[in-house]
C-alpha cells in the first residue's frame, strides 16, 4: 500500500483571498447606513447568545480551570458579557447619532486644572442598579470644552456616507482575554469605518469558531474575516500590500519589531526615525502597573476587603493581564502595611489556586526571581506556582521597574511621606518617572483621607498621574469592562516612545481627543458601607477572585445584556449578595 503524504496547504493563499474580499467591500462598508449598522449589531447579539456558553466553558477549560470553579466566571465577564455590552453601547450611540444628540445626556464639568470631564458611567438605570456607586469620567485633552465637545465626537461620521473611503485594517489579537480581539475589531469597524482581518493569537485561537459564529453577520457582510496563524503568518500579513492600517494588543517588543524591524536593523531604523513598516499603527502594549496604597483610618474590615482587591488586581486570569498590578506602593512605617500584606498572602493562598497557563510564564517568573533579591513566595497551593513578591529597591531594581512580567509576580515599593497628601504626590511622581508604561494606575484611599486632602486638591493631584485609566478604590480592569470607557495608554505616545500604546479602543460614545479615564468605586461593599452612611448596592464585585458566585453571576449578566429586563434583576442580586 502506497504511503499517502499529507501536504499542508499554504495559508498565504487563503489570507490573500480574504484580504481581496475585504478590499473589494471596504468602500461599501464605510458607506453603510447607520440603521443597517444598528441591525448588524443586533444580529451579532442574536448570534453570540447561542454560543456564549460554549465560548466561556471552552476558555475556562483551556485555562485549566475546573468546570465548577467560580473563577470560570472570569471567562463569562471578560468574554461574551463584554462583547454584548459593547454591542449595546454602540447601538445606543448610533441610534442617537443624528445631530450627536446622545451628547446631551452626558454631563460635563470643568476640572480644577481647566480640562473638561465627561461623566459616562452611570448612564442608565441599569448602571445605577448593577454598578451601584461606580463612576467613570473621561478627561478630555486640554482645549476641549463642553461647547466644542460635539467637534470631538463621532468625527468619522461627519463625512457624508457617499464620500467616505474605506480601508483594510489588520488586527493582531491578544492571547489572554477573550473579548480583546473582537472589541479591537469593533473599533476599526464602527468608529473608523474600516474592514478588518482579525488574526487570532495562537494562545487562544481555540476561540476562532466561536467568534466566527458570533460575528457571522459582519463576516457575511464582507466587513470581517477571522484567521489563525503563527508569527510567520503575522509577519506576512503586516507587510501585505492590501493591509492599510494595523492594530495590535501585545508586547512592546512585538510592536517595535513590526514598526522598526528586529535586531540591529530595528535599532538603526528606530534611531534614524525611519520605520520599516510605514503603515499607520495603533496599539495597546501593557505596563508595569502600580497600585498606590494611601495611609488612612483603615479598619480591620477595610484591610480584609482591600487585600481581596489587591489579590484580584494581581491574580485575575492567573496574573496574565496587561493591566495587572506589578508594583504595589506602600507608605513606609504605616502600621497597617504589614497586616495588609499578610492578608494579601492569605487571600492568594485560599482563592488563587490556579495554574500559570500562559506560555513562557515559568521562564518569566524565574527571571523575576533572579533579578530580585531575597524575594518572598506567597503560596497558592499544591501544583500551583507561588506569587513571587520582591522589594523593588533591591536586586536589579531598574529591571523590576521597566519590565512587564506578565505572570504571578509583584514588586513592592515603600515610600516616605509626612502625611497622606505628601505621600500620594511622591508615589505618583515615582510611578510616572520610574515605571514602564502608562496603561493603568490604581489608588486605594479611604474616603476620610480624600475629605482631609480636599476633593479639589485630590483632583489636582490626579491630574499629575499619567495613566490612560486611573482607578480610585477600583481596579483599572473595571475600565476595560465598561463599554463607554476609552481603553489605552495615556495620550501622547509616539512610535519612537510608544509606552503603553497609541490610540484607544472601546469608547462606545466615540469621543475623540480623550486623555484618560478616572473610574471610582465604593470604598467598602454593601451592606457594610451602610455603617458609614454611604448607600450603594454594590456587594463584593463579581470580578473579585474571592467571589464565590462569579461563574453564576457572569452567565446571568451576559443574558441580561442580551435582553435587559426587570425580571432578571432578582436572581443577579441574590447571587451577588451570596458572592
Amino acid at each position: 500500500m502506497k504511503h499517502q503524504s499529507t501536504i499542508t496547504p499554504d495559508p498565504r493563499a487563503a489570507y490573500d483571498a480574504d484580504l481581496e474580499a475585504l478590499d473589494a467591500a471596504k468602500h461599501a462598508w464605510a458607506r453603510t447606513p447607520v440603521a443597517e449598522r444598528i441591525a448588524l449589531l443586533q444580529a451579532v447579539k442574536d448570534a453570540l447568545m447561542p454560543v456564549a456558553e460554549g465560548w466561556a466553558t471552552t476558555a475556562a477549560r483551556k485555562k485549566r480551570l475546573a468546570p465548577d470553579s467560580p473563577l470560570a466566571g472570569e471567562e463569562w465577564i471578560s468574554g461574551p458579557y463584554a462583547v454584548m455590552g459593547m454591542c449595546n453601547g454602540l447601538m445606543q450611540t448610533l441610534s442617537q447619532l443624528e445631530g450627536k444628540a446622545y451628547l446631551r445626556h452626558l454631563p460635563t464639568r470643568r476640572l480644577p486644572n481647566g480640562q473638561t470631564a465627561v461623566r459616562v458611567v452611570p448612564h442608565s438605570i441599569w448602571d445605577r442598579l448593577l454598578l451601584s456607586g461606580v463612576k467613570a469620567d473621561i478627561w478630555m485633552q486640554p482645549g476641549v470644552t463642553p461647547a466644542t465637545l460635539k467637534n470631538h465626537a463621532a468625527t468619522a461620521y461627519d463625512t457624508p456616507p457617499e464620500k467616505r473611503v474605506g480601508k483594510v485594517a489588520l488586527v493582531l489579537g491578544a492571547g489572554n482575554i477573550a473579548a480583546i480581539s473582537p472589541l479591537d475589531a469593533f473599533q476599526k469597524l464602527f468608529l473608523e469605518h474600516q474592514v478588518v482581518l482579525l488574526k487570532m493569537n495562537p494562545v487562544n485561537d481555540y476561540l476562532t469558531e466561536y467568534l466566527r459564529a458570533a460575528l457571522k453577520p459582519l463576516i457575511d457582510r464582507d466587513a470581517l474575516r477571522i484567521v489563525k496563524g503563527d508569527g510567520a503568518a503575522g509577519a506576512y500579513l503586516t507587510h501585505h500590500p492590501l493591509v492599510e492600517e494595523i492594530h495590535i494588543t501585545g508586547a512592546r517588543a512585538t510592536h517595535d519589531g513590526i514598526v522598526w524591524g528586529t535586531g540591529d536593523e530595528g535599532a538603526r531604523n528606530k534611531a534614524a526615525g525611519t520605520p520599516k513598516n510605514p503603515r499607520p499603527m495603533t496599539s495597546e502594549l501593557g505596563a508595569v502597573c502600580p497600585t498606590i496604597v494611601v495611609p488612612g483610618p483603615w479598619s480591620a474590615a477595610d484591610i480584609r476587603f482591600q487585600a481581596e482587591h489587591i489579590a484580584t488586581q494581581k491574580l485575575h486570569n492567573s496574573g496574565f493581564n496587561c493591566v495587572a498590578v506589578q508594583s504595589l506602593v506602600l507608605p513606609r512605617g504605616w502600621d497597617k502595611a504589614e497586616p495588609l500584606m499578610k492578608e494579601v498572602a492569605r487571600v492568594m493562598a485560599e482563592h488563587a489556586r490556579r495554574e500559570a497557563y500562559y506560555p513562557g510564564a515559568e521562564g518569566r517568573m524565574a527571571e523575576f526571581a533572579e533579578r530580585a533579591d531575597s524575594e518572598q513566595q506567597f503560596d497558592r497551593g499544591p501544583n500551583v506556582p507561588p506569587c513571587y513578591v520582591a522589594d523593588m529597591e533591591r536586586g536589579d531594581s531598574e529591571w523590576l521597574k521597566q519590565h512587564e512580567v506578565f505572570a504571578p509576580a509583584l514588586g513592592v515599593k515603600h515610600l516616605d511621606g509626612t502625611d497622606a497628601e505628601t505621600y500620594l504626590c511622591a508615589a505618583i511622581a515615582w510611578a510616572n518617572d520610574k515605571l514602564y508604561g502608562t496603561l493603568g494606575g490604581n489608588i486605594l484611599i479611604h474616603p476620610a483621607t480624600i475629605r482631609k486632602i480636599g476633593h479639589t486638591r485630590f483632583e489636582e493631584i490626579l491630574a499629575e498621574f499619567r495613566y490612560g485609566t486611573i482607578a480610585i478604590n477600583a481596579w483599572t480592569g473595571l475600565g476595560f469592562l465598561l463599554a463607554p470607557v476609552p481603553w489605552g495608554g495615556f495620550a501622547g505616545a509616539t512610535l519612537q516612545n510608544v509606552e503603553s500604546g497609541i490610540g484607544t479602543v472601546h469608547n462606545s460614545f466615540m469621543l475623540d481627543a480623550t486623555e484618560r479615564t478616572v473610574v471610582e468605586a465604593p470604598w467598602s461593599p454593601f451592606p457594610r458601607n451602610l455603617l458609614s452612611g454611604r448607600f450603594t448596592l454594590l456587594p463584593r464585585p463579581p470580578w473579585f477572585i474571592t467571589n464565590r458566585r462569579q461563574h453564576k453571576i457572569g452567565r446571568l449578566l451576559t443574558r441580561f445584556q442580551y435582553k435587559p429586563g426587570w425580571l432578571k434583576l432578582p436572581r443577579i442580586f441574590i447571587h451577588a449578595l451570596l458572592g
